[in-house]
């Protein structure tokens, strides 16, 4: 394995995803490139991963295969997963951050499974009752941190609390924001709107140390007013899958005026410059990879759709939180946070 003092260690679950083993491989090729402080350990069937590899071999000695008997499958309930499938490459990932012989875990595989091995396995920091899922979504002028994205669909006042301690940990530690901008997602700014969770999460936050600046709405999630929106996973998901359902059909409709007529494919040329620079701006392969955080380790689940450029990205989200610390970082200043509380 990696010998350097400050190598970062990350275990990749190469079964998980709908692109399958070779995904994982060329991100990790990716990485491996831009990166000579990273070890990456490969978690799959050792054939497979090898086939994968293939003409093109990963950097010598910088990459270790740890062989893994089973799958999780995107049907497999979480309880199953977590019940039967201790072999599985999603177990064996996390295991491995457990031991220490990971700093990290990537996977692109079943998201419920991954939570609930994630929690069993690595557990939960101090004061906090729950892991949520976050991720970072594009704005204006930036980018937003967004929790909970899918692992609680039910979440108490209590609950929307600490994913705002932890949002704002996040963001502090990602962007370097001394004091985030945290908002409650809501269906209107009038105090009196929202479910009883919302509205009970409300004075918790305006009373917390936190730099919280009310409701907000969600068509203001883009905008750079806040840098963390706050919500349940059912809200969050929903949002999140909507959004990304918008831009499709605003990218099908553009491609569809553009071939309407020959004016119109000329224009489409002119513009083409403008186009791919707008595309880039908000290509969701760059906001791949959404952080478990309230864990005792770093965990980072992957679009399960994703390519090998938006896997790779996932890497470099766990990286990144390798680098800061981030689980100690959010039980310290949550330990603080509570004592002061």
């Amino acid at each position: 394995m990696a010998g350097a003092e400050h190598t970062l260690r990350v275990a990749i679950d190469a079964m998980g995803g709908d692109g399958g083993t070779i995904v994982a491989v060329d991100a990790a090729r990716s990485v491996l490139q831009e990166r000579s402080d990273v070890h990456l350990l490969l978690v799959g069937n050792t054939e497979h991963i090898e086939e994968c590899i293939g003409s093109q071999p990963l950097p010598e000695g910088r990459y270790t295969i740890v062989p893994a008997e089973e799958v999780v499958t995107m049907d497999d309930s979480a309880a199953v997963a977590l019940r039967t499938k201790k072999k599985s490459s999603m177990r064996l990932a996390i295991n491995l951050v457990k031991d220490g012989e990971a700093d990290a875990c990537v996977s692109a595989g079943n998201t419920g499974a991954l939570m609930a091995i994630s929690k069993f396995v690595l557990k939960t920091v101090n004061g906090i009752d729950r892991p949520a899922i976050a991720g970072i979504i594009p704005a204006i002028d930036g980018h937003t941190h967004m929790l909970d994205l899918g692992a609680n669909v039910d979440s108490s006042a209590t609950n929307l609390y600490q994913f705002a301690l932890m949002g704002s940990i996040l963001a502090q530690a990602v962007d370097g924001i001394e004091r985030p901008r945290v908002a409650l997602l809501n269906i209107g700014s009038e105090a009196l709107k929202g479910n009883e969770q919302v509205k009970g999460a409300a004075p918790l936050l305006a009373q917390s140390s936190l730099n919280y600046t009310g409701f907000v709405e969600g068509n203001e999630i883009y905008t750079d007013k806040i840098d963390v929106v706050v919500c349940d996973g059912f809200v969050g998901n929903v949002s999140l899958k909507t959004s990304e359902g918008v831009a499709r059909m605003v990218s099908h409709y553009l491609k569809e005026e553009f071939k309407r007529s020959f004016w119109n494919k000329l224009v489409g040329l002119i513009a083409r410059p403008v186009l791919k620079s707008f595309g880039n701006r908000i290509d969701p392969r760059k906001y791949n990879g959404a952080s478990l955080v309230g864990l005792r380790g770093v965990v980072v689940k992957s679009h399960g759709s994703a390519d090998a450029v938006a896997f790779a990205n996932a890497i470099n989200i766990a990286l990144l939180q390798i680098d800061m610390s981030v689980p100690s970082m959010i039980e310290a200043r949550l330990g603080e946070t509570l004592n002061a509380a």
